[in-house]
């Protein structure tokens, strides 16, 4: 299969010094691609689609992105972080309920929706690939460290288990549950990857 690519844009005047970037635009282009993702793919969303969809001139959005690919990129980035607070309920299984709980509400929402659309062509699109790795990737990975390294100081984590695979293990029946077998995530879910597989794994022994 082909993956269409948008044309390099023209260059475009910077925004003057002292111009803020208008809010109302930056979220109608995110939700615009959020939806255009979810309905069509990643090979249906063009900066000409999205602009048409958010009602916004392709001027504004190219001095705020320069490609498809950063746009899109940032998009999921800043939905993704505006589900994650790292929480601090005093112990790591609280942590981890409240972490792989956003995880699993982020993956049943829009986000999910469009995050699909784009995981699929990561293997074809490596400059998205990296963004995305950088991005959201990175946002739900730095929160589970910081997680970690909390019940580290409280002696709930064996600190040789860090970064291994053990640490990995819980996200990754999230994320195969969601991407390859389609099954519901759910309340039930989140308690037992917490339970059956995070913290045996990480527990001192």
């Amino acid at each position: 299969m082909q993956f269409r690519r948008d044309p390099e844009p023209a260059p475009d005047a910077p925004l003057r010094p002292g111009r803020r970037r208008d809010p109302a635009v930056d979220d109608a282009v995110r939700t615009a691609v959020l939806e255009l993702l979810a309905e069509r793919g990643w090979d249906g969303l063009s900066m000409d689609a999205v602009a048409g969809r958010a009602g916004v001139g392709k001027a504004s959005m190219y001095r705020r992105w320069s490609s498809r690919v950063q746009m899109v990129a940032e998009t999921i980035a800043e939905a993704d972080r505006g589900q994650v607070t790292v929480p601090s309920t005093g112990t790591l299984r609280g942590d981890l309920l409240e972490v792989v709980g956003a995880m699993v509400a982020s993956l049943n929402g829009p986000v999910g929706a469009a995050a699909r659309a784009v995981v699929g062509v990561l293997p074809h699109e490596p400059d998205l690939a990296a963004a995305f790795r950088e991005g959201s990737a990175g946002i739900w990975e730095d929160a589970f460290v910081q997680v970690f390294t909390a019940a580290v100081g409280r002696g709930e984590v064996d600190p040789a288990r860090l970064g291994t695979v053990a640490g990995e293990a819980g996200p990754a029946v999230v994320m195969q549950r969601w991407l390859v077998l389609g099954r519901p995530l759910d309340d039930e879910l989140v308690r037992d990857v917490v339970d059956r597989v995070m913290l045996p794994l990480l527990a001192p022994r």
